[in-house]
């Protein structure tokens, strides 16, 4: 399952922007999980549980925002949604496509508390 190391690696990164700022402890990590990015949410999820134990994030919550695959067909220009298993144009059904969105994992937000105050990390 390599989402526990997906989320070690988050929970270091979380750690290290909490220090950066101040912080003494990780209250939310927010993030954008395409369905083309190898991440199953679910899984990451489970994974978190365990991961965050003895870290800064020990307390934190895990929110996984979802969107859709878009792709950029190199044909005809034209962008638009795509099915995971079906990447073609939707304008004029040619399979040369680029992948615009879909394929990332992202960090949109971090909420962190500090010394007597909260500060929230982008």
């Amino acid at each position: 399952m390599h989402e526990l190391a997906v989320c070690q690696g988050l929970i270091n990164q979380a750690e290290r922007i909490a220090r950066d700022e101040g912080g003494s402890r990780v209250d939310n990590i927010v993030l954008s999980i395409g369905p083309l990015s190898g991440v199953e949410p679910p899984l990451l999820e489970r994974a978190f549980e365990i991961a965050r134990m003895g870290t800064m994030a020990e307390q934190a919550e895990l929110e996984i925002q979802t969107g859709p695959i878009v792709v950029k067909c190199r044909i005809c220009g034209s962008s638009g949604e795509a099915g995971s298993n079906r990447l073609l144009c939707q304008n004029c059904g040619d399979w040369r496509v680029n992948v615009e969105q879909g394929d990332e994992m992202l960090l949109l937000r971090l909420e962190v508390s500090g010394i007597g105050q909260e500060h929230v990390a982008c």
